[in-house]
């Protein structure tokens, strides 16, 4: 298990923020707010997908109202995210947020952030401190001209400064930017800096291929250095498409635990002797269906098969038009190429019906 960089920790909701918790997946309904019901299926699809925290803009009084009805209906805890108003911060503390995302020198006079601390100590909700390299503010832009990770950071750290002077310290940061190298390097120094715990994410990542390769790396990258406590993959569109890509990222590093099937297999090479791709292709088609917790493998040839085979609760590894099957670690029998699926499948069926 990697080591986690330690950190403050407080809920979000009944969710845990900080090194004692696992990382949770977030991310944010693209509906209007103002559409209660749209808002909600959107939710609960993504909380039956695995998401774990849930954002919503607050664009205006309307959508402040509907929080109200938003929340109580959640299944995931529901962060507000607000900016430049403090009257729809205090709304949305009102309706019952179980935090806000909210840049405390953005919302005018020292009052006004002190109205908003006051409400939000006095229900125990934390506030996310959100720099983006996109929109940083002109004043941190006069030295480089450019967003720097310096100059983030310096941002996120004069927020920062508002809210400890208000003896508040229920503080999440975020230091999101499209550029992956500027993004790692503003977690990092800031990971140096501050005991708070961090939210992940490369913004405006773009489609869904281009944001598994950023997130991966970016996200990926700071969590394998013991960097991050939430995370959320960025995609254009569909925001469902976000909570497989991050489940992967924490599964691959062992921050989770895989839900569902995972399928192995080889990226077949000159040893290959069976049709490799026809096989996996229709084994992943047929797996689909399974939700029970299971590593299946699918291997192409003698070298690395059965090594990687063995690794998995069951799999095959193919030979000169026939293969092998294992089952936890062992050779079971030796099956025709024409018969590989079928075997395979019988017996995950069989696993599957002793509650494996």
């Amino acid at each position: 298990m990697l080591k986690r960089r330690v950190t403050k920790n407080f809920f979000i909701g009944q969710v845990g923020c900080g090194h004692l918790s696992p990382v949770s997946i977030q991310s944010m309904t693209n509906t209007d707010t103002r559409n209660i019901p749209e808002t909600l299926t959107q939710i609960r699809k993504l909380a039956d997908l695995g998401c774990a925290i849930i954002r919503v803009a607050v664009p205006d009084e309307e959508a402040g109202e509907a929080l109200k009805g938003i929340v109580a209906q959640s299944p995931l805890p529901v962060i507000a995210d607000i900016h430049f108003d403090y009257k729809l911060a205090l709304l949305a503390l009102k309706n019952g947020v179980h935090g806000l995302r909210l840049n405390p020198g953005n919302i005018g006079a020292r009052w006004k952030v002190q109205e908003v601390v006051k409400e939000a100590q006095a229900r125990s909700i934390p506030i996310r401190i959100g720099v983006n390299s996109g929109s940083l503010e002109k004043t941190f832009l006069v030295k480089e001209g450019r967003p720097t990770a310096e100059a983030m950071v310096e941002s996120a750290l004069k927020h920062v400064d508002i809210l400890e002077s208000m003896n508040f310290g229920l503080i999440k940061i975020s230091l999101k930017s499209s550029r992956v190298p500027l993004m790692l390097e503003a977690y990092r120094q800031i990971a140096a800096k501050v005991p708070y715990p961090l939210h992940l994410g490369v913004t405006e990542a773009g489609l869904l291929e281009t944001s598994m390769i950023k997130s991966a790396i970016g996200i990926g990258t700071l969590l394998a250095e013991g960097i991050g406590d939430t995370i959320r993959v960025s995609v254009t569109g569909d925001p469902a498409q976000e909570i497989k890509v991050a489940q992967e990222i924490l599964h691959t590093l062992d921050l989770a635990k895989k839900k569902g099937v995972e399928l192995i297999s080889c990226p077949t090479c000159g040893r290959c002797q069976i049709n490799l791709s026809a096989l996996a292709a229709e084994v992943e088609k047929k797996l689909a269906a399974v939700k029970v917790p299971l590593k299946v493998a699918v291997m192409g040839c003698a070298v690395n098969g059965p090594g990687e085979a063995r690794e998995a609760d069951v799999g095959i590894a193919g030979g000169k038009g026939e293969g092998l099957l294992f089952v936890q670690g062992q050779i079971k029998k030796k099956v025709p190429e024409d018969k590989l699926v079928e075997t395979l499948w019988q017996e995950i069926e069989n696993i599957i019906s002793k509650g494996v």
